[in-house]
């Protein structure tokens, strides 16, 4: 499987390097970011594809002004609505012939020139996939405290290498690249995706800069729902979990029965509506957990059943330098 996979990256397409960027609300941002990036010199060549992902500003307008006068491949994807990042990367990944994808935001917060060093330090160390980490992470502090959230709840239900970044920017290999986009699931996470499919994974240290213009697009409802792709999408980890839950409230009513029943026959029984409003609400409020979670389980079945789509494209345009 090895030299077949090492094959494919081999004869996976004409240049070196494809970027890919979605775009959400980035039209302040998105010029000089590919502005630089045209510039780039990369052995091989590279080509960008830019995804817009339902922007409500100028995006498109903007990004439709680059491909007209772009001086390297460029591909414009432009999305029905917006449909959240990694979905826009995924509907990027399908676009790409490079034998190296990498992956980045609109922000800026990524310096360009880290791209070239990237796809340096990932074709020297034979990596299928190397993450980026900040020594210093200039997001604000409630998106830093998600993050890390976040990355620890990777660390217990994805088996994430301890002390690996899951950066949006990344350098894929084409092999892997090919493996992800044979998902067709309706909630896609990039991260989950990658550790199904390999385990030879590094990581390089670059530079993170403070976002250039505007503010972060990420709400706390999208932070919450990228998390829980990753945590229901890519894991049976909460079924055992509410498994285990059962079986621990089970001992503990077992106990506070053995209990209640000695005092009964022992002792004059206290009152005890406190006590029992606690248990019950206690007990009540983990089985609605507990049937949430299965819920949630079924319905994103139901929705992937039915065909709820990935992504819709509205449009495909693409400009050969």
């Amino acid at each position: 499987m090895a030299e077949s996979g090492r094959a494919s990256v081999e004869s996976a397409g004409r240049l070196a390097l494809s970027i890919v960027i979605p775009v959400f609300n980035g039209a302040r941002s998105v010029g000089n970011l590919i502005g630089s990036l045209e510039d780039l010199p990369i052995p091989g060549g590279h080509e960008i594809i830019v995804v817009n992902d339902g922007s409500s500003d100028d995006s498109l307008e903007v990004l439709l002004a680059l491909l007209d006068r772009t001086r390297v491949p460029m591909t414009l994807i432009n999305l029905a609505r917006n449909y959240g990042e990694h979905n826009a990367v995924m509907a990027g990944l399908r676009h790409t012939s490079g034998a190296h994808v990498i992956t980045m935001d609109d922000d800026l917060q990524n310096p360009p020139e880290e791209v070239q060093r990237l796809l340096s330090f990932t074709q020297r160390s034979g990596k299928e996939v190397v993450y980026t980490y900040y020594k210093d992470k200039r997001h604000s502090t409630w998106r830093n405290f998600a993050s890390r959230f976040a990355n620890r709840v990777a660390d217990f239900v994805l088996d994430k290498p301890r002390g690996l970044y899951l950066s949006s920017f990344r350098c894929i290999s084409a092999f892997v690249v090919r493996e992800i986009t044979r998902y067709e699931g309706p909630f896609p996470y990039i991260d989950g995706l990658i550790l199904q499919i390999t385990q030879n994974i590094d990581r390089l240290l670059v530079n993170h800069l403070p976002r250039a213009v505007g503010r972060s697009n990420y709400t706390t409802r999208r932070l919450f729902r990228i998390w829980m792709n990753m945590f229901v999408n890519f894991s049976v980890m909460p079924l055992r979990i509410s498994t285990l839950s059962g079986f621990i409230l089970s001992g503990l009513g077992a106990i506070g029965g053995t209990i209640v029943v000695g005092e009964a026959l022992f002792r004059s029984p206290p009152p005890g509506w406190a006590s029992l409003m606690a248990a019950v609400l206690l007990l009540s409020g983990v089985q609605l957990l507990i049937l949430g979670i299965v819920g949630e389980y079924l319905g994103r079945l139901y929705l992937t059943i039915n065909g709820k789509p990935q992504f819709v494209v509205k449009e495909v345009l693409t400009k050969a330098t």
